[in-house]
């Protein structure tokens, strides 16, 4: 059994795909073992990809835009889709039935800080007639600081991504108003990138084969048959919260059986990073994606 090291950007209910293929099996029927950690500042997926003490990642397309911006040819490419929307809701610390994007400008709102999370909020105000600069922005650190400073009554909304806003809402601290996601519609977000010399090995061919099935069911599988495959991962976290949490990804069309990375959820991606001025030019999308390569 060759083992294959699997780094995580972050880590969360979201990227319910990978962690199923880890954890229901898929993997051994390849001949594979998983070895899983979650990157940190001072050990990044980077390092470890051209170190080849990862294997390969889950990352985001995005990340390739800063190297693209420098006008750098990038080795680490992404072959393949997690998530094929945002994944963050907006929690009210008042039931708010009626809500408006609107309802955001001049209130103090926790707003997660890293760049695509960032990019998208400011994006979902501006198609939807707000202004994202008249909002009293708060970095509260971290998510678990975000999702502290919330509970201990800091910021009348806060930017989180599932499972955290269903377990506020759980636990009676709030009330989730809005899905990102749904505002924005089909965005490339979640991705699993790596070497590309190591998308040439067999091992990388026996992860697709694995990864691909694994998709599919979760599709399929009703949330609680996932959640107990997945629940390990996740602790802390209620059951029946992860359950809502996975269906409430499923209804929103996150995960799709193609998980190649397509020209429409791309083509978002580069609306959302132009209108925050985090990109210049629209890069070209086989610059930093790739088409997966699945032997039948």
């Amino acid at each position: 059994m060759a083992t294959i090291n699997v780094m995580a950007l972050r880590h969360s209910a979201f990227y319910a795909p990978l962690l199923m293929t880890i954890k229901g099996n898929y993997l051994r029927k390849q001949g594979l073992q998983a070895v899983y950690t979650v990157a940190t500042p001072d050990n990044p997926i980077e390092k470890n990809l051209y170190a080849g003490t990862a294997h390969l990642s889950q990352s985001a397309p995005a990340i390739s835009f800063s190297a693209l911006e420098n006008g750098e040819n990038i080795d680490i490419v992404h072959f393949a889709s997690i998530n094929n929307r945002d994944g963050f809701f907006l929690t009210a610390r008042e039931p708010n039935e009626s809500f408006k994007w609107s309802d955001l400008e001049e209130q103090d709102v926790l707003v997660d800080h890293l760049f695509q999370p960032f990019a998208t909020l400011r994006y979902a105000m501006h198609i939807n007639g707000a202004d994202f600069d008249k909002v009293k922005i708060i970095n509260a650190g971290n998510v678990e600081q975000m999702d502290q400073a919330f509970r201990s009554g800091q910021g009348a909304f806060v930017h989180q991504q599932g499972p955290a806003p269903q377990q506020l809402e759980h636990d009676g601290i709030g009330k989730m108003v809005v899905s990102i996601g749904e505002a924005i519609g089909p965005i490339a977000f979640s991705s699993l990138c790596a070497t590309r010399s190591w998308l040439e090995t067999e091992m990388s061919q026996a992860f697709l084969m694995a990864y691909q099935q694994a998709m599919l069911d979760i599709i399929e599988m009703p949330a609680q048959h996932i959640a107990k495959i997945i629940y390990d991962f996740l602790p802390g976290i209620d059951e029946d919260v992860l359950v809502m949490t996975l269906d409430a990804y499923k209804a929103m069309g996150t995960w799709t059986s193609d998980i190649m990375i397509n020209s429409e959820s791309y083509e978002n991606l580069l609306n959302v990073f132009l209108h925050s001025q985090y990109i210049t030019k629209a890069h070209s999308m086989d610059s930093c994606i790739v088409k997966p390569k699945i032997s039948v």
